[in-house]
């Protein structure tokens, strides 16, 4: 591991000498708005791009998700898969021109997830810059349908349907750079939908407020006792309703998400939760509906596992301190193939879901360096125990 640890702040000044072309890919694919289940049009730039950097295959699986395969040099070595997802949570009336300063650029989805989509196209590029070359296939994947609604459909059916084994994974998000993720909690993402329609008659008559229905909802959430062991929590993270300041609201909707590092526990707290609108529906008799958006099951590496033990050590060797935390990208779906694999962030920015987000330039270089190295790890063997 030594070696090629050694080589990575050369490599850091090598990519700085690539920094028109992959500015470029950043800007060029990320300009196209990419709202989940609207990803054509980036997907196909995604691939020009590819085939322009001459991988070796350049397709589609079945799912519509873009892959890129450059060839290794032993094919009795199972591929290793970079990942990224293409979508973005903004819509397309969203204005998504970008903003590019000597050492940031600006503009929505640029840091959820323009960024590492760009940085994937780029990997063909850079390899070839730094006269790289692997035993292992290198397969670059931008998956599609992952955000929201989207419930990470893109990365179940590629691996669902790839039909070799995968010697390890890495997925790209944008920031934030020393991020190391190598587990992912268990998790329900639900929405609660109240609407009161007002009674018939010259008269209309509101059996309630909307809002104060979701507000009583919330109050009794926060009323649960959650256990610290297995660590438990609830996120109440959206909230929306109403017409104007003096009428009484008769629509409105919740969102909120359960986390725990146990998928019981998971399950436990939505069927109180369930209880809850049910109870407040029958108090109030109104119909409040409770809809599971989206759901991911509790997975982990050890945290001495080569993998994270090796590509905690290239961050170190970066002047990085690596940051652990659980996360809920495509991390969990190859973990629970029993895949190895980690989640790694690219650069700093700020203002990450917003549209006048904004990444660092400059960071970004040694963001992509360890990729590299964790690429180089994996195809020296960390992953095959």
């Amino acid at each position: 591991m030594e070696k090629y640890l050694d080589k990575l702040p050369f490599f850091v000044e090598q990519i700085k000498s690539m920094k028109e072309t992959i500015i470029a890919n950043i800007v060029f694919i990320g300009q196209i708005p990419a709202p989940t289940f609207k990803e054509k049009r980036r997907t196909n730039l995604f691939m020009e791009r590819l085939a322009e950097f001459q991988v070796d295959e350049c397709t589609t699986d079945g799912y519509r998700n873009p892959v890129g395969i450059i060839r290794g040099t032993s094919p009795s070595k199972p591929p290793v898969f970079v990942v990224a997802h293409l979508d973005t949570v903004f819509e397309k009336d969203v204005d998504h021109n970008y903003t590019v300063r000597k050492r940031t650029i600006k503009g929505a989805g640029i840091l959820e997830n323009s960024l590492s989509i760009g940085v994937l196209a780029s990997l063909p590029e850079i390899f070839r810059k730094l006269d790289l070359s692997f035993e292992s296939d290198i397969v670059l994947v931008g998956v599609i349908q992952s955000l929201g609604r989207g419930n990470l459909r893109g990365i179940r059916h590629l691996l669902k349907t790839w039909d070799t084994p995968i010697r390890g994974a890495i997925c790209l998000e944008s920031v934030e750079l020393g991020r190391l993720n190598y587990y992912s909690e268990g998790m329900i993402r639900c929405e609660v939908e109240c609407d009161i329609s007002p009674t018939p008659g010259p008269l209309q008559k509101f059996k309630s407020n909307a809002i104060l229905i979701l507000n009583e909802v919330i109050n009794q959430i926060l009323e649960l006792r959650l256990p610290q062991r297995p660590r438990s929590r609830v996120i109440i993270g959206k909230i929306s309703g109403g017409f104007k300041h003096g009428t009484i609201a008769y629509k409105a909707k919740l969102g909120f998400e359960i986390q725990s590092d146990s998928d019981k526990m998971v399950k436990s707290i939505y069927n109180d939760i369930n209880d809850i609108i049910e109870d407040i529906s029958h108090q109030n008799e109104i119909e409040l509906k409770l809809k599971t958006i989206s759901n991911l099951s509790a997975a982990s590496l050890k945290y001495n596992h080569p993998l994270v033990k090796s590509a905690g050590a290239i961050i170190e060797s970066l002047g990085l301190k690596p940051i652990c935390e659980p996360s809920e990208s495509e991390l969990s779906i190859f973990l629970s193939h029993n895949i190895p694999a980690v989640t790694l962030g690219i650069t700093r920015g700020e203002n990450i879901h917003l549209e006048n987000a904004t990444m660092e330039i400059e960071p970004m270089y040694k963001g992509i360096a360890q990729i590299i190295g964790v690429i180089m790890a994996i195809d020296k063997g960390v992953c095959d125990e």
